[in-house]
């Protein structure tokens, strides 16, 4: 499943190609901001808007360790190093992400607050009680096993450490329509509904904070050509986004994916 997954996601000269979409733009490469880099680097439902909403129920103290599980480009790793002063470890299957994460990092001079790894989210590589916050948005809709991934969630958070997600879920309408973002067919996609994931959840030792059903605030546009050029979806997806967006829209309307957002405290 693991080389499946790999081979969706993977994408060669992605931190090349979102620079030179920018230099287009007429950005200074030497001078870019996490906001620049927004349209490119959130590759989650809703962008930095969604990310921030996340990162203000969670609202991190400066200083906080952070883990971003299927962290991707690093946006939001980035986005909490520089907004909330958080020290984030970013980890993620697709070993291209990383590379890309790596670049952009660097080129924002982030490296002494973000670092970039490839890493199993089944196999988290880190002692317990390593980090203050786990943070995961988009990232378990591949993944069937959800007890598994959230009691390795807690292992690695210390007790009374946060966890922060989003994550699309199998809204009240089925079957879900293909393809999604994250997947072609039913074959890599494992979504479970809201009540069954809270109950994974507490079951792996969390309170749950807070639980919002944000499908309709972080919608995009169906029609993929109203996103730019720079958009990480476009240039990731390709001509497949259209087909994409589409179903996706439908998806949300018609209530067979709902998009949550939660914190909850590893108890």
């Amino acid at each position: 499943m693991n080389d499946r997954i790999a081979e969706y996601w993977g994408r060669e000269r992605l931190a090349e190609s979102i620079l030179e979409l920018l230099a287009g733009l007429g950005k200074d490469l030497d001078r870019l901001t996490i906001d620049d880099l927004a349209a490119s680097d959130q590759f989650h439902g809703g962008g930095k808007p969604a990310t921030a909403r996340l990162a203000t129920l969670a609202a991190p103290a400066p200083g906080t360790r952070v883990l971003d599980v299927g962290g991707g480009l690093g946006g939001p790793a980035r986005t909490l190093a520089v907004e909330f002063g958080c020290v984030v470890t970013s980890v993620d299957l697709t070993a291209s992400y990383v590379r890309a994460g790596e670049t952009l990092t660097a080129k924002l001079e982030l490296g002494d607050r973000v670092r970039h790894q490839v890493a199993d989210a089944l196999e988290l590589p880190f002692p317990d009680a390593s980090f203050d916050m786990v943070w995961t948005q988009n990232s378990g809709m591949n993944i069937a096993d959800k007890a598994r991934l959230y009691a390795g969630f807690a292992r690695v958070l210390r007790p009374g450490g946060l966890l922060a997600i989003q994550e699309p879920m199998a809204g009240p309408t089925s079957p879900v329509l293909y393809p999604v973002m994250w997947a072609r067919d039913a074959s890599t996609s494992f979504l479970r509904p809201p009540d069954e994931m809270r109950a994974t959840i507490e079951g792996a030792g969390f309170r749950v904070r807070s639980w919002d059903d944000v499908s309709q605030e972080t919608a995009g546009p169906a029609n993929a050509a109203e996103l730019p050029a720079h958009n990480i979806q476009r240039i990731v997806m390709g001509e497949a986004l259209t087909a994409i967006r589409s179903t996706s829209d439908r998806n949300r309307a018609e209530g067979r994916i709902v998009l949550i957002q939660a914190v909850a405290t590893r108890v």
